[in-house]
């Protein structure tokens, strides 16, 4: 869920995003779908579908493309 009532801010996308921006930062320009989640897992404990689902997010507002070689490609 992009934004939520409930008491757990941490699983919102909102929140999430910006924790693998700090990640994606500190990162080369591309990098592996399964590095970058392992990357962004040792930060916040974070399931495979909600790390796709942020992925998803930062795709839409344009923060992050997919690379010619299947990387993920972030664009800021």
């Amino acid at each position: 869920m992009i934004v939520d009532k409930n008491i757990n801010p941490e699983r919102d996308l909102y929140y999430l995003g910006a924790i693998l921006i700090q990640v994606l930062e500190k990162e080369n320009n591309e990098v592996d779908y399964i590095d970058l989640y392992n990357q962004f897992n040792k930060k916040q404990d974070i399931t495979i579908n909600l790390y796709s689902l942020t992925l998803d997010w930062l795709f839409i507002i344009g923060l992050i493309s997919k690379a010619k070689n299947g990387k993920i490609k972030k664009c800021f």
